[in-house]
């Protein structure tokens, strides 16, 4: 009798047994099944396009032709400079105000420089001489001013040599081209207490005419042009005085 209600006893525990599993085990699959059916996933698309400096001002836009913008399209839209153009053109104008500030400033200093050279020149009456020779001086006074152009022997323009020439072939007399030539013609002059007014004072690097009173007429140089000075011109260098008239 025991043997059969221990055996009854364990059947009953195995069939509970079993119960509790098929009960359990089919919860089991399901929350397998639904856990495996479930897929998290995240993408980004992938940037194709560089960033852009937002902060950068723009310079330029483009429209397309065939866009209809209510005619807008048609304005005429003033084009306007960035900062570094404005300060750049700002820059510019200053440094041309400066330059033409200097160029007018060196100008008037030259000026100046003429004038006080003249001024301190004694002034020669060559009204009061006679000769061929005073007239050839006074009528080389007639250029003060030209310009000086080198190479040149016109009154478009000439150096000390091209004015000498020039001035001589208005009265007939033909010379030679260079200052170097020129100190060779004529008769020569012992000084310069000797000379007379059409005197030619010449040497390797220079060509004037004498006025009278320790004083020339020349082509000096570009910013001076054509204008009396001293023979001091000269620089001190040695010259040949000669006559040719």
């Amino acid at each position: 009798m025991t043997n059969v209600k221990n055996i009854i006893s364990t059947s009953v525990a195995v069939i509970a047994t079993g119960a509790m599993f098929a009960c359990v085990a089919p919860f089991a699959s399901a929350d397998s099944a639904q856990t495996s059916a479930v897929v998290s996933s995240r993408s980004f698309p992938k940037a194709s396009s560089a960033k852009k400096n937002l902060f950068a001002e723009s310079t330029s836009t483009s429209v397309d032709e065939n866009s209809k913008w209510g005619g807008i399209e048609t304005l005429d839209v003033p084009q306007t400079e960035s900062q570094a153009e404005k300060e750049a053109a700002a820059a510019a104008a200053a440094q041309k105000a400066a330059d033409e500030a200097a160029a007018a400033q060196s100008a008037a200093a030259a000026a100046a420089s003429r004038s006080e050279q003249r001024a301190s020149i004694p002034q020669v009456d060559l009204g009061k001489m006679t000769g061929t020779g005073a007239e050839l001086a006074s009528f080389s006074l007639k250029f003060q001013g030209y310009p000086y152009v080198a190479g040149g022997n016109t009154p478009a323009g000439w150096d000390c040599s091209g004015f000498v020439q020039y001035v001589f072939s208005q009265f007939g007399i033909s010379l030679p081209r260079t200052s170097g030539a020129q100190a060779t013609v004529g008769t020569p002059i012992a000084s310069l207490a000797d000379a007379k007014p059409g005197d030619i004072l010449a040497n390797g690097t220079h060509a004037a005419i004498y006025i009278g009173n320790g004083q020339v007429m020349n082509a000096m140089n570009p910013v001076q042009g054509t204008a009396v000075s001293g023979v001091s011109v000269f620089g001190g260098a040695g010259y040949s005085i000669r006559r040719v008239m």
